[in-house]
């Protein structure tokens, strides 16, 4: 199976830092965010990766070169302007003609692509979102009201909502639905595919997963020895 690894943006949630090294180039302790990512999927068993990039592509071409250091074959596209989360997918649609991963670059989890990708094939629809459940506390009172009197009030309440994690399984026919040229997020993808009667499904995750985009996810990040987290995720895979 082939993996698209997203790496476009320009990483605004971490400036100043994105501001000389692109996001997916960012430090988890000694090793760029995107060499982890990379080294998970090769031991997921992907041999073959289009990275697609845009802002400080260049850098991201230096470090990661053909892939051959993680025995990998790494293909790359350049976004002379930008595309969106998924605009992209139109540079390689001819190179897509099996079901493909496509992922974030900024992406650090420990799911089983094994699992996530049999549970695409059994229910055969044409994308899988691996999701997480993320908690969001508000610092206020919340208020329900009904005719300007309060029905409900919660002291600082925190909500619980199913989030996409950046990591999808689709079927070629889903390029159909992504146009050559323009800007086009996964968001508009998921209301096209939905407003033409497509059905969308969720793989629950309840690992680790973190967002290196957001800043407490990459702090978080650092406190975690990668090294030991990969051979633990080995041993589990090779136990499954």
């Amino acid at each position: 199976m082939k993996a698209v690894i997203q790496c476009g943006g320009m990483g605004t949630r971490l400036r100043p830092f994105t501001s000389v090294l692109p996001k997916p180039l960012m430090p988890i302790g000694a090793r760029p965010v995107l060499e982890l990512l990379l080294k998970w999927l090769r031991r997921n068993g992907v041999l073959e990766v289009y990275i697609t990039t845009g802002y400080l592509g260049h850098l991201i071409r230096t470090v990661c070169g053909d892939g051959s250091q993680w025995n990998l074959g790494i293909h790359y596209t350049q976004e002379t302007d930008p595309l969106g989360t998924i605009g992209p997918l139109s540079l390689i649609r001819d190179e897509l003609t099996e079901p493909f991963l496509v992922l974030n670059g900024d992406v650090l989890t420990d799911l089983s692509l094994s699992r996530f990708v049999a549970a695409h094939h059994k229910h055969g629809g044409p994308v899988t979102i691996a999701t997480a459940c993320r908690l969001t506390k508000i610092d206020f009172g919340v208020i329900d009201e009904v005719d300007d009197t309060v029905q409900v009030f919660r002291e600082k309440p925190t909500f619980a909502h199913l989030v996409s994690m950046g990591i999808y399984c689709m079927n070629p026919d889903v390029l159909q639905f992504i146009p050559s040229g323009i800007t086009f997020g996964f968001d508009d993808l998921m209301l096209q595919m939905m407003q033409a009667g497509k059905t969308i499904h969720v793989y629950k995750h309840d690992g680790l997963w973190l967002d290196i985009g957001c800043v407490s996810d990459f702090q978080s990040a650092q406190a975690i020895s990668w090294e030991e987290q990969s051979a633990s995720v080995e041993v589990a895979v090779a136990a499954a």
